[in-house]
């Protein structure tokens, strides 16, 4: 599988690092605004750094993108016109319905594929298959240290209380795990976002209720050092995804 990047920044740095030595997975066309950066980049893949993103999309078979929300909206229609998958970790982007029913009927009239890592949060596969049964309520409470929302702020103080779609026009590189969720639960759900400056990881909960009852999950990420607005985890979990498309058995959702 051939695999052009959209971003070369921090969270692209962990994935190339961790399948670089992958027979299945050829990462070979990098693409940044900052040319340095993908050339740095493409040199640790043994790529090629590119100036025009559609030079490479008649060589890809998936388009990754560790960019940003905005990105996502320039060049993911591109990529779908194109017929080409693609793996989307600025999840935020598609909280906007006219953008997202855009992609869609895109993807649908081309035989691409959209694909959406679990990020930054455990328990999708839960929700996900709670979703279509009488799911009542979602909420998420997100805790992040102040360098981690890029704030000076000495107290515990929430920032945000509202709903997803308004958190990732507020937050936007800072809580795609909201857009995760309310895509995965089908419905705007309830956010809150609060800077602590006592916590040294960003610290995620979400609390699910339906007819199949309760459940919860806590994830306590450690930041990524290159990026500390994002988590390990989000890198890691865009990893898996790739891997996971040349398994001959797959477990979970």
């Amino acid at each position: 599988m051939k695999v052009g990047i959209i971003g070369c920044g921090a969270i692209a740095n962990i994935i190339v690092s961790n399948i670089v030595n992958d027979k299945d997975i050829d990462v070979c066309y990098f693409f940044d605004n900052d040319v340095e950066r993908a050339e740095n980049l493409a040199s640790i893949a043994g790529g090629v750094a590119i100036l025009n993103f559609e030079d490479m999309l008649n060589s890809v078979d998936l388009v990754l993108e560790c960019a940003s929300p905005d990105s996502v909206k320039e060049y993911a229609p591109i990529a779908l016109e194109h017929g080409i998958d693609m793996i989307i970790m600025s999840i935020g982007a598609l909280m906007d319905k006219d953008f997202y029913s855009l992609v869609l009927k895109i993807a649908k009239e081309n035989g691409a594929k959209i694909h959406l890592p679990s990020g930054a949060v455990v328990g999708l596969d839960g929700l996900k298959a709670v979703s279509d049964f009488n799911l009542e309520e979602v909420s998420l409470v997100t805790r992040k240290s102040p360098k981690s929302l890029g704030k000076k702020i000495d107290n515990v103080e929430v920032l945000f209380d509202g709903k997803a779609s308004d958190a990732v026009k507020e937050f936007p590189l800072n809580i795609n795990v909201a857009a995760t969720i309310s895509l995965v639960c089908n419905m705007d759900i309830s956010v809150k976002i609060i800077v602590d400056p006592n916590v040294d990881r960003n610290v995620h909960e979400i609390t699910a209720k339906g007819d199949f009852g309760e459940f919860k999950t806590i994830t306590m990420n450690y930041p990524c050092v290159a990026n500390p607005k994002t988590s390990m985890l989000a890198a890691l979990s865009a990893i898996k995804l790739l891997k996971s498309f040349n398994e001959t058995i797959s477990v979970g959702m």
